[in-house]
């Protein structure tokens, strides 16, 4: 026995009149769903595999093209190779320009320092000494250089590498001229090779990252779900809750890093527009996030949970780019939230409310993905208030660590006087005195590869802030040399001698996957490098004394960090813990900012106000936070370990309230003299208490922490008591700052400081239950008993027809109308329910997946899967979701067929989603245990 199913809306003219049709996303953003969408997730915008390929590219042309010019030139086949291999290093690794004119600058630049300092590094091969002397030197300058930027950075790097390759390898003077017009042409050959393999296109880079977004939105979607089960651990779906809502704010943060980089928006208006949309959407998802978190410490009724499962598992199935499709998943949980009786105990209403606010927070998430994917293809239609800037800084594709805290650190120690060059001169002095003493002492280990040692130098002083860094990174140089070590000599004994191109295909492989590697963990680079090595050391030395020179080269390599780590902690240091505190400092300096210009946006609406861009601001510090604050080594004891997560707790949860109250405070206002003079007081007392706080942290002075909640108080007592999506939602900004205050009083007093005003009385759960469910019911219309129980079958109480038009939510939004698919359809007749209070007319795929007979008590349930569109078969993955709310499988059929196996008796619910198909509900009863069961399913596809 089944009941008729209904479809989701299949276009924007299937929705209702009163909501305009928008364009739908691009189909590389909202196609269906891919199994390469994990490496979107992992790698927004492709930022690593870029990488990959960039060195693939530019090392097989460089080689290629250094190769062919020694036949031209009559210059020995290793010289020429080698000078060609380092312009396609370089290029890989330091040239990483997204426009195609700063490509083609730095590309050009490329080879003109380099073979200006190779006859100088010719000539100083002979005199042992002058040698090293100009390679400390030449090191030196590389970190002086680095200061000016990426063409100063260029000119130090290739010049040291000249006076390196000149230092190890024998070149007679009258080859330095073929050899510079072979790095020219290996450039050359490398910037056409980019443009045509490589070429860089932002605009396309932003579209990947929208899909990483919303695949990051699917397993939010998918993680809520799994956490209703009521069968699953509460505390591991809590911990994966929590997973997915981590990743989801790192790619966002990204994300929003992209938005700053040369022509990734069209102008600085869809910039701003698109960082809008995408801080609301996030913040919608991770409402959602936190929402289910809360109803997984309740008792959720059997009805309630198995419709929320069924609309997150709609939201999840839903097409990427389909975002109008996620108001029927909203209106579904809408609904059955209503129809729960009133009354009962503060629990039940507390569930009740989180039902509805998880409903509402999928209308806003709808309507801001749709808003955003659409200006990602398209240009800014308005413009923003104020055009975007940037706020967050990305280190490898990634938001920055330590690193603008330390610069800021090593600013500070500028002084009058001589000590205004120690920024400029900190790190050169660094690298210099580091050389100095690591090249005698890997001079003695191995004369001829003493230059391991100043690469050990140079690795650990670049990219590295603190000695925690540094340290870090010089175990990932020791595990990463060891692991490429037992590859590298694996896979030369496996080639053989002789077999040059095999060689070099692992060479260039090697330091492919190392680059991409690179991105995520620096003992990945190492490894890919080890191995490519160890395939080049194979040309000249015997296999038999391989180890002893791979272990020399540890040797080298540890002796160079090592020395630069000593250096770098005692000649004008930036130490750990100054660099952790300054991070701190930034955290409340952004936080600061945003209370600042919330009160400039109420008591000014005219000003040019970026209340998103100042959250955003205030999550890449909370970043930059926990990049330093990590320990070197987490232990599962320690008074101060648990100190640290006690601090990052709180500052996480700060950061939550204020990103809510970003996105709350944006409104324009008409306050009285009265209340403009509070919102005055109010930002005085918590600037006062943040400027408390840092002096605290920057130099332990004694300090107190006035709480400015009795002022947020008193002005939400003026504020007339009104209803109306301005009045509610200024009213919510002001619960979010008054909950911030909280959050950065409790961490003042962890660090000692002195609170004025004692804890505001703290509202019960049940007192918050009830004022946010009148505040819900104020704007729903009452319905009768059999309205609702209308309602939850799918139609609206009036005439019974498929589809309900929801009421407005919190926010203000107009209502919303669900599309027939995504409500449980009617069933025809009277629907006779179960004792748990459950439509029986369902259908279920409680099944295994497997072709075994029906065991005792359970059904099998087979049919065909149809498509107009398809007659061959479609295929389509079957979610089986029980009348308790449980995911209780997932079938996928094929070839128009499907079996499932081991259904228990009674009422089910199937969700069949495709490719081609928007998410189906199919309900049926299965009545008859021990017997097979027909049930053909019909697909409408999706325009």
């Amino acid at each position: 026995m089944t009941t008729p199913a209904t479809d989701a809306p299949s276009s924007a003219a299937d929705a209702p009149a009163s909501r305009p049709a928008r364009r739908y996303a691009p189909p590389r953003v909202g196609g269906p769903r891919r199994w390469w969408d994990w490496v979107l997730a992992s790698d927004p915008g492709l930022g690593h595999l870029q990488a990959g390929w960039r060195a693939l590219v530019s090392m097989s042309v460089s080689l290629a093209a250094g190769y062919g010019m020694t036949r031209v030139l009559d210059v020995p086949a290793m010289l020429g190779m080698v000078v060609g291999g380092m312009m396609g290093l370089m290029s890989a690794f330091v040239v990483a320009e997204n426009t195609p004119s700063r490509l083609v600058r730095a590309s050009l630049w490329l080879p003109l320092p380099y073979a200006a300092v190779l006859p100088l590094a010719s000539w100083a091969h002979q005199h042992r000494m002058l040698d090293l002397v100009l390679m400390v030197v030449g090191l030196a300058v590389t970190f002086f250089l680095a200061r000016f930027g990426t063409f100063g950075l260029l000119t130090g790097m290739m010049t040291f590498n000249a006076l390196m390759v000149g230092g190890i390898i024998v070149i007679p003077m009258d080859t330095c001229g073929p050899l510079a017009a072979i790095a020219v042409v290996a450039s050359v050959a490398v910037l056409i090779a980019r443009l045509l393999l490589c070429y860089p296109m932002p605009r396309e880079d932003l579209l990947r990252t929208q899909r990483a977004f919303l695949v990051e939105a699917r397993r939010i979607a998918d993680a809520a779900a799994t956490a209703l089960d009521p069968d699953a651990d509460r505390a591991t779906a809590v911990r994966r809750m929590g997973r997915a809502l981590r990743r989801l704010n790192i790619t966002t943060v990204t994300i929003d890093g992209h938005l700053a980089q040369p022509e990734v928006a069209a102008d600085p208006d869809s910039a701003e527009l698109l960082h809008q949309y995408l801080f609301d959407a996030e913040l919608a998802l991770q409402g959602i996030g936190q929402a289910v978190q809360r109803m997984t410490a309740h008792q959720v009724p059997a009805a309630l949970r198995e419709t929320m499962v069924i609309g997150l598992v709609i939201a999840r199935d839903t097409h990427l780019g389909r975002a109008d499709a996620l108001h029927p998943a909203a209106e579904l949980i809408r609904q059955q939230a209503t129809a729960l009786p009133e009354g009962g105990s503060a629990e039940e209403a507390e569930v009740r409310a989180l039902a509805h606010r998880v409903a509402d927070l999928l209308d806003g998430l709808a309507e801001s993905l749709a808003h955003w994917l659409e200006l990602g293809w398209n240009s800014a239609t308005v413009r923003a208030r104020v055009p975007f800037q940037p706020t967050v800084a990305l280190e490898r594709n990634r938001p920055a660590g330590a690193g603008p805290a330390a610069e800021r650190v090593a600013a500070a120690q500028a002084r009058p006087g001589w000590r205004r060059a120690i920024p400029y001169l900190r790190a050169p002095l660094q690298a210099g005195t580091a050389a100095a003493i690591t090249c005698p002492l890997a001079d003695a280990i191995n004369g001829q590869r003493f230059s391991w040692g100043l690469i050990g130098v140079l690795i650990t002083l670049f990219g590295t802030n603190t000695t925690h860094e540094r340290l870090r990174k010089l175990v990932h140089r020791v595990v990463g040399t060891a692991v490429g070590a037992v590859i590298g000599i694996a896979l030369l004994h496996l080639i053989g001698p002789g077999h040059t191109g095999w060689t070099l295909v692992v060479i260039v492989g090697g330091l492919t996957i190392g680059s991409w590697g690179l991105q995520r963990q620096y003992a990945y680079w190492v490894v890919g490098l080890v191995v490519a090595l160890v395939q080049m050391y194979g040309l000249t030395t015997p296999y038999g004394g391989m180890d002893r020179l791979l272990a020399q080269r540890l040797v080298d390599n540890a002796l160079g960090c090592a020395v630069a780590t000593v250096c770098a902690a005692v000649i004008f240091p930036v130490s750990t813990r100054k660099v952790a505190r300054e991070v701190q400092r930034g955290y409340l300096s952004a936080t600061e900012h945003l209370v600042v210009q919330v009160a400039l946006r109420w008591t000014d609406p005219g000003a040019p106000v970026r209340l998103r861009g100042a959250a955003r601001a205030l999550d890449a510090a909370l970043l930059q936070v926990h990049s330093v604050l990590r320990p070197l080594v987490r232990m599962p004891l320690g008074g101060r370990g648990r100190g640290r997560e006690s601090s990052l707790r709180l500052l996480n949860s700060a950061t939550r309230h204020a990103r809510t109250l970003a996105a709350s405070a944006d409104i324009d206002l008409r306050l009285t003299p009265e209340q403009i003079a509070l919102v005055q007081r109010v930002r005085e007392v918590f600037t006062g208490s943040l400027q408390a706080l840092d002096r605290r942290v920057a130099r332990d002075e004694e300090g107190t922490w006035v709480r400015v909640s009795p002022v947020i108080r008193e002005l939400m007592d003026r504020l007339p008591a009104t209803a109306g999506p301005d009045a509610a939602q200024l009213r919510t900004a002001l619960r979010e700052l008054a909950a911030l205050d909280e959050a950065l009083a409790a961490l003042a007093e962890r660090r000692g400081l002195a609170t004025t005003t004692p804890p505001a009385p703290r509202t019960t759960p049940s007192d918050r239950t009830r004022t946010a469910l009148t505040a819900w019911a104020a704007t729903l219309r009452p319905r009768t008993t059999a309205e609702a129980g209308s309602a939850r079958a799918g139609a609206t109480p009036a005439t019974g027809t498929p589809g309900a038009t929801g009421a407005p939510g919190a926010n203000g939004r107009p209502g919303t109308t669900a599309g027939p698919a995504a409500a449980p359809p009617a069933a025809t007749g009277n629907t006779p329910r179960n004792t748990t209070g459950n439509t029986t007319g369902k259908t279920t795929g409680a099944a295994t997946g497997k072709a075994t007979g029906n065991t005792a008590g359970t059904a099998t349930v087979s049919g065909t899967l149809r498509c107009p569109a398809h007659p061959d078969g479609c295929a389509a993955w079957i979610t089986v979701i029980s009348d308790r709310g449980k995911r209780e499988a997932l079938v996928r059929a094929v070839g128009g067929g499907y079996r499932l196996t081991g259904l228990r008796p009674g009422g089910h619910t199937l969700i069949v989603s495709g490719p081609a198909h928007a998410p189906r509900a199919e309900f049926l009863l299965v009545d008859s245990p021990g017997q097979d069961q027909r049930h053909d399913i019909t697909l409408v596809p999706a325009p």
